[in-house]
């Protein structure tokens, strides 16, 4: 990881979870997670296709909570990655 990748993923789990923003619970602390979609198992994404997600969201919430649980019910209740990283985009863009 160069200077460049850790300086964005800095920024981006800066902003907090994006679920619990998106649910109204505010900014709280994340992790990066890795953008899954078009990967084989095992592989990590770039780390640009990466969005902040709190530790329950991320891994440790269980079915329906954390997207490693069971990430096509995360998808269903939160959004795809996709939208997810949209937004991501979006708001790293609008705070400059």
């Amino acid at each position: 990881m160069n200077k460049a990748d850790r300086e964005h993923l800095n920024r981006v789990a800066s902003i907090g979870c994006i679920v619990c923003l998106n649910l109204g619970y505010g900014q709280s602390p994340a992790e990066i997670h890795h953008i899954r979609a078009g990967m084989g198992m095992g592989q990590r994404n770039d780390h640009k296709r990466s969005i902040p997600l709190c530790h329950a969201h991320h891994r440790t919430g269980g079915h329906g909570v954390a997207f490693h649980a069971g990430p096509k019910a995360w998808q269903e209740k939160y959004g795809t990655e996709q939208e997810l990283l949209t937004q991501v985009g979006e708001i790293l863009e609008y705070t400059g």
